[in-house]
């Protein structure tokens, strides 16, 4: 019964992710954007599709990945062996990096690099960057100090390399942490830090996702320097019309064989895994076992299910839309509409629910639930509106991201570390699944019809929407620090009040 909940719950929350981009799309298409029937039949067709496979696949991740990720962790940390845990990190950061299906939407949509290269090289830099998380729990090193020294090195880099991979390499640094590797990742880190027995263990188990999503934006900028790109057909601007329904279902129903081989080609190292840890290290029980295997199907169906209904139905109008509205008179809708997308996005994001509740919590209330929400909301609707202006525009991606995350960086040292690991783990949690599946589809669009450059140009969406929770969050925890002071200065005053004594002479 608690399965069959817990199932539902999932539906509800995938639910309520994509129904504010289905009424956007409706509300666009009966007004200012005409489409044709078939293209609305078929978007809505894999907007269902999407809402069940991303319940399906997240109900199984968290019965399966979760479960793992963190018996493995506290399995590896009790050995005590850094011969072990290093190169087992290392590998388990690339096989979980393979199944990401935000990482598989984004990598079929870059035209100049292939598919398999550009997911082999993000999983390599998630591997390398999860190492080095280990590392710093187990010996305690401050993240700030590890984010400064990485983020100089990234945008030293970033200065030198081709432009064209620029863009690509911050929006794959977004998209890593997605449903598969986010609570595969956190869960390992929490199973790390549990064997420390210091007060700063909780705090450390933090920032892993902020770390991981270093390592692909390093990567990708690397193999610019000497992988020869060459341009190819992106899988969301396919346009598919049909004259008959038949002609719709076929096409969906001949699609899934395909995605089930794709599927089970990202799964089946995850589960090798799984099973060799299992003979080996963790010796679980029969019924955890079960539990996890029933969580691996559910996944694996629940991934088949996502990828044909955002292939074929969903991102594909989310291109159509961004060619009809960038190709008319109404192009500067664009910048409204990118941040109301992002907007209902974040607000309906279930992870970002869970984010607000953990600063509430770290705060004793001082940052409300309700508060955080607003600001973060807020802060992804102007992420996705500047996104469209420079679309329209051509603004330099760096003369964005640079002063944002210096920023960023600096408030790292003026509010509680607590803060700074929560806000840089937030980026990769607030640019969901929506943001990869229909913003940067719709950005890719509208790119193409005002004649832009679509590798400097489209792609950043997923970046921008990554950096602007570092800033928020972290602007969160100087409310904090400022409402803390001013309580004990109140307190303060009261006891100062309270120590005066009258002398009576009788």
């Amino acid at each position: 019964m608690t399965g069959m909940a817990g199932l539902k719950g999932k539906m509800m929350e995938s639910f309520i992710s994509v129904l504010p981009i289905i009424a956007i799309v409706s509300i666009l298409c009966f007004s200012v954007v005409p489409i044709t029937n078939d293209q609305m039949l078929s978007f809505l067709i894999g907007a269902q599709m999407l809402v069940i496979g991303l319940g399906l696949f997240e109900f199984g991740a968290e019965s399966s990945m979760t479960r793992i990720g963190n018996q493995i962790g506290s399995a590896l940390t009790r050995s005590k062996k850094l011969a072990l845990i290093l190169p087992v990190s290392f590998a388990l950061g690339v096989i979980i990096t393979i199944a990401e299906p935000d990482l598989s939407v984004l990598s079929e949509n870059v035209p100049h690099i292939e598919t398999r290269v550009l997911i082999m090289t993000v999983a390599v830099g998630v591997g390398f960057f999860l190492v080095l998380a280990m590392l710093r729990i187990l010996f305690a090193v401050p993240l700030k100090w590890m984010l400064l020294v990485s983020y100089g090195i990234l945008f030293a880099l970033a200065f030198a390399s081709d432009p064209d991979y620029l863009s690509v390499a911050f929006d794959a640094g977004g998209v890593t942490t997605g449903p598969m590797t986010a609570p595969f990742i956190m869960a390992m880190g929490i199973g790390v830090a549990s064997i420390r027995s210091d007060r700063n263990a909780e705090a450390d188990s933090f920032g892993l996702i902020a770390l991981c999503s270093v390592g692909p934006i390093l990567a990708v900028l690397l193999l610019g320097f000497f992988y020869p790109g060459e341009a190819s057909e992106i899988a969301a601007a396919i346009a598919r019309s049909y004259t008959t329904t038949l002609e719709l279902s076929r096409d969906y129903l001949t699609s899934i064989p395909h995605y089930m081989g794709e599927v089970v080609m990202s799964l089946v190292p995850v589960m090798a895994a799984f099973l060799i840890f299992q003979l080996t290290l963790l010796k679980l029980n029969r019924e955890s076992v079960v539990k996890i295997l029933i969580g691996f199907a559910f996944t694996y169906a629940g991934l088949v299910i996502f990828m044909t209904g955002v292939n074929l139905g969903f991102s594909s109008l989310g291109v159509t839309l961004g060619q009809t509205i960038g190709g008319s008179q109404y192009s500067l809708l664009l910048i409204p509409l990118g941040g109301i997308i992002g907007w209902v996005i974040v607000s309906a994001e279930p992870a970002v629910q869970v984010l607000t509740k953990q600063v509430e919590e770290i705060s004793a209330g001082a940052v409300s639930s309700r508060a955080m929400k607003l600001a973060l909301s807020a802060a992804i609707g102007i992420a996705t509106g500047i996104s469209m202006l420079r679309v329209l525009t051509g603004l330099p991606i760096l003369y964005l991201l640079l002063p944002g995350y210096a920023f960023a960086l600096i408030l790292s040292f003026v509010v509680p570390p607590i803060f700074t690991a929560i806000a840089f783990d937030a980026g990769g949690v607030a640019s969901g699944p929506m943001t990869a599946t229909f913003l940067l589809p719709l950005a890719m669009g509208a790119c193409t019809a005002v004649g832009g450059n679509l590798l400097t140009d489209a792609f950043g969406v997923v970046a921008m929407v990554a950096m602007f929770p570092l800033i928020t969050v972290q602007i969160m925890g100087v409310v904090f620090v400022m409402r803390q002071k001013a309580m004990e200065k109140q307190r303060k005053e009261e006891l100062a009040d309270q120590q005066v004594i009258e002398l009576w002479e009788l």
